[in-house]
């Protein structure tokens, strides 16, 4: 049997995405910022250590009836970027500094994520994969923009920003919360 860690994976994005939409809407401007770090720091460290572990072992198998594979780039890696994201974001709050560089690599990641989404659509991985790659894609535009909007700090930006993040969180809450759901029962099921 394999471990199957995809779902703590997934509502850990659920509360990056949410944390990081609520920080672009009131936590950006204001004077005092280190109350965010510990939240972010939570999220980095999830999405690093559980992408990272899924990236070097590929614990996802091929089985007899479906590959599941592909989950090791598509969620290992992902994670991975989130996380690096979340713990540099985490330490440029806590410390005052800019956190332009860490948009910079949000863009990046970001563009890797909208790839993924893409990909998944066109392939049809996942039980779901509409609402997947909606997912994949709407997360990676929140760090396409997360650039310009710590740059620029305009608040349309921002509130643009923040429900795009909201959005994704909310079709990752039905792919994680789902996932937990079915996962047990076919965990439950195995002899």
């Amino acid at each position: 049997m394999f471990v199957d860690y995809i779902t703590v994976m997934l509502v850990n994005m659920v509360a990056g995405l949410t944390l990081l939409g609520l920080y672009f809407l009131v936590g950006l401007t204001r004077p005092t910022q280190k109350h965010w770090a510990a939240a972010m720091a939570m999220v980095g460290l999830v999405a690093l250590a559980t992408g990272l572990h899924m990236t070097l072992t590929w614990p996802m198998p091929r089985l007899a009836k479906v590959n599941l594979q592909w989950a090791n780039i598509a969620f290992g890696e992902m994670s991975v970027l989130f996380g690096v994201l979340f713990l540099g974001a985490a330490l440029a709050v806590a410390k005052g500094w800019s956190l332009i560089g860490v948009g910079v690599y949000a863009f990046f990641a970001g563009a890797a994520a909208i790839v993924v989404g893409l990909r998944v659509a066109q392939l049809g991985l996942t039980q779901r994969p509409e609402l997947s790659a909606a997912g994949f894609i709407l997360g990676g535009l929140g760090g396409v923009l997360a650039c310009p909007i710590v740059a620029l700090r305009h608040k349309a930006l921002r509130a643009i920003g923040a429900i795009v993040l909201f959005v994704a969180a909310a079709v990752w809450a039905l792919v994680g919360y789902g996932s937990y759901w079915m996962h047990l029962q076919s965990f439950a099921e195995l002899k």
